[in-house]
């Protein structure tokens, strides 16, 4: 056992020790606003594992978790005071669910000693431990995602891309930017040529955009989206007849509310992902037996299975695994924000601990250290089958170029080290 104290020890521990406080795991949710069809089923499912954990476990080590819901409604300046209104009550980890809200919160959280968990998306550089103490990015980042697709790319034609033209549709935001570097490196070092496409928020007008597509006759078509901005993107593609096949979404433009819209014209689209997609996990079974049929669901109970409920559940899971790691660390097991902290760079997901809590194959092994808060950057693909109405995963989770993306981190994180005199944390 690497850690000081085995889960028998915290077991006996606990036994001995006075009744403890709730493990408390903010959830920074937006169930209103432009965007909230993301946001309803990714806070349903980080709430119902939690809910789950609780009914079926006893909580986590002996000790029950407690969920506050605090709404940002997607505005950075509301998520800033959810996180005002919240730190004080033993919060352990935040899920920001914004890049916005992260950018805000990174100097924040790292000041009032909280870690931060900002899976598959927020500022990239930040998988940096060693200028980034407080804040994850694992499993995957957009770099990571930009990488996954261009990788995808490359294996489905004998991996030359020379000559090929990719085109860049993108939320004209600084989340919609992130890959924009990333990809102008790998044409370079693939011969690809690269076209960027920025659209406008909210992205509900897309004629301009697409009709230049028309013209330019790209190869293939990545989308950093969000919101109604990608189901507009695939009605449109659809209308100018670009093969779905060749349209690949990031994980952000990936749902089922992005596809469902444009109906069967939808059919073949692609989109990157970190997690399994669909409900066929043993883990459902115990959501449904202890949470929904129980009627405790954060929802309605209707978006199980939906690829942002998964998400949600997936954030959970981590978090949750986390805790039990920072409890072996610790010997403890009410823990403390700077525990959960030590506890998520520790963290070691391995496919025999996924397999044993009903997630087999749901998402990549991946290690945390120190200096590598982000992973090993693994991703998948998946494609939308518009008939049966469902994703699926038709790739295994691969690596990214981190030939290209690391020197970029180190950059980045670099500068913004300078920045703020970080003296490094590893």
């Amino acid at each position: 056992m690497k850690y000081k104290l085995g889960t028998a020890a915290v077991a006996a521990m606990m036994a001995a020790s006075p009744v403890m406080a709730d493990l408390v795991f903010p959830s920074l949710s937006y169930r209103t606003g432009p965007y909230a069809a993301g946001g309803i089923p990714f806070a349903d499912g980080y709430a119902d594992y939690f809910t789950m954990l609780n009914a079926r476990d006893g909580g986590i080590g002996g000790v029950m978790t407690k969920v506050i819901e605090c709404e940002t409604g997607y505005n950075t300046e509301k998520g800033v005071e959810c996180y005002e209104s919240t730190k004080g009550e033993g919060s352990l980890v935040y899920q920001p669910l914004s890049t916005g809200i992260t950018y805000q919160l990174i100097p924040k959280t790292t000041a009032d000693g909280i870690p931060m968990h900002t899976m598959g998306y927020g500022r990239t550089s930040a998988a940096n431990g060693d200028v980034f103490s407080h804040t994850f990015n694992y499993p995957a980042n957009y770099w990571n995602g930009a990488s996954g697709a261009i990788n995808y790319l490359l294996a489905e034609n004998g991996g030359d891309l020379n000559g090929k033209k990719i085109a860049l549709v993108y939320h004209n935001s600084a989340y919609g930017k992130e890959p924009i570097r990333t990809l102008t490196e790998l044409s370079e070092k693939h011969g690809f040529e690269f076209k960027e496409v920025p659209v406008d928020h909210p992205g509900q007008e897309q004629k301009s955009q697409w009709l230049q597509i028309r013209r330019d006759k790209p190869d293939y078509v990545i989308m950093y989206g969000w919101g109604v901005m990608n189901q507009v993107a695939v009605q449109e593609a659809a209308n100018i007849r670009f093969p779905m096949e060749n349209f690949i979404g990031i994980w952000w433009s990936g749902s089922e509310n992005d596809v469902l819209a444009a109906g069967d014209a939808a059919n073949g689209y692609k989109a990157l992902t970190f997690h399994g997609v669909g409900s066929d996990f043993p883990v459902f079974d115990d959501i449904k037996t202890h949470v929904v049929d129980a009627g405790n669901a954060a929802g309605a109970g209707d978006q199980i299975g939906t690829v942002l409920y998964n998400r949600g559940l997936y954030a959970a899971m981590l978090a949750a695994e986390a805790v039990k790691t920072a409890q072996e660390i610790h010997g403890v097991a009410d823990i403390t924000p700077a525990q959960m902290r030590d506890g998520m760079e520790a963290l070691s997901i391995t496919e025999e601990k996924m397999a044993a809590l009903g997630l087999p194959n749901f998402g990549p092994s991946f290690d945390v250290s120190c200096s590598n808060h982000g992973g090993e950057g693994f991703v998948g693909m998946t494609q939308w089958d518009a008939s049966a109405k469902t994703w699926s995963l038709v790739s295994d989770f691969a690596p990214s170029d981190m030939d290209v993306i690391g020197p970029l981190i180190e950059e980045d994180s670099g500068a913004y080290a300078a920045e703020n005199n970080i003296e490094g944390n590893c």
